[in-house]
């Protein structure tokens, strides 16, 4: 089983940390950011790390190398910063699925694995990492909608309304049916291809996708009050 991070952002947000090296190479708590996305994925079993780098990603490879604690690395370039759809597009071109993905600014202490199994025994084409939140943050990002036994029907973005208040965090698990939801993705009004509107497209066409429901945390470290608070988190 490959894993695929995807880590070719730009890191606006981290701005200045991000002048002069890429953002999986930024320090949290000690260690660069995308090691955690690393450490993560070793954790799950994977037997091959796929990182997609873009920004400065030389430097990434640099950094790591050919391995990360005994797993083999392959790298792939995404030149256009397009979406995590399209960033995924790209990691395809080598990785074999079945495959699980990780956004490379998350760190996560959870039950990852967890999402690994529930793909492993059910026939679902892809399985999220989900959590649920105040319904004033459900508005503001895209959000999952769910059957009882937690079969996806649909995802929402931006809901005025939200008709659930479960949103990913950032780790999927997929078949390869992926690939072809990706390619029948158009483009977002902000003009890029989103992995939601893939995953949506999934279900859309009759696909199963299941969900897992967060035990811990996951965080997003682009702000400097999220890298405080996980470096708060972290022995």
């Amino acid at each position: 089983m490959d894993g695929v991070v995807l880590a070719a952002g730009e890191g606006t947000r981290m701005r200045p940390l991000t002048a002069d090296r890429p953002k999986g190479l930024v320090d949290v708590a000690g260690q660069p950011l995308v090691s955690y996305a690393f450490d993560a994925l070793v954790s799950v079993g994977v037997d091959r790390l796929v990182v997609v780098v873009g920004y400065r990603g030389a430097d990434v490879v640099d950094h790591y190398g050919d391995s990360y604690r005994g797993t083999p690395i392959a790298y792939v370039r995404q030149d256009e910063r397009l979406g995590t759809a399209h960033a995924l597009q790209q990691a395809l071109s080598v990785a074999d699925p079945p495959l699980v993905v990780m956004n490379g600014d998350n760190v996560c202490r959870a039950n990852l694995d967890a999402v690994v199994q529930r793909h492993s025994v059910t026939d679902a084409a892809a399985t999220l990492l989900v959590e649920s939140v105040s319904r004033e943050q459900a508005r503001q990002t895209g959000v999952v909608e769910t059957e009882a036994e937690g079969r996806v029907t649909g995802l929402v973005e931006k809901p005025d309304d939200p008709p659930s208040t479960l949103v990913t965090r950032g780790f999927y698990a997929f078949d390869d049916a992926i690939g072809p939801a990706i390619d029948e993705v158009a483009p977002s009004a902000r003009g890029e291809y989103e992995l939601a509107d893939a995953i949506d497209r999934l279900v859309r066409t009759g696909h199963r996708v299941e969900t897992v429901e967060l035990e811990g945390w996951c965080r997003n470290v682009n702000d400097p009050e999220d890298r405080a608070a996980v470096t708060d988190r972290l022995p």
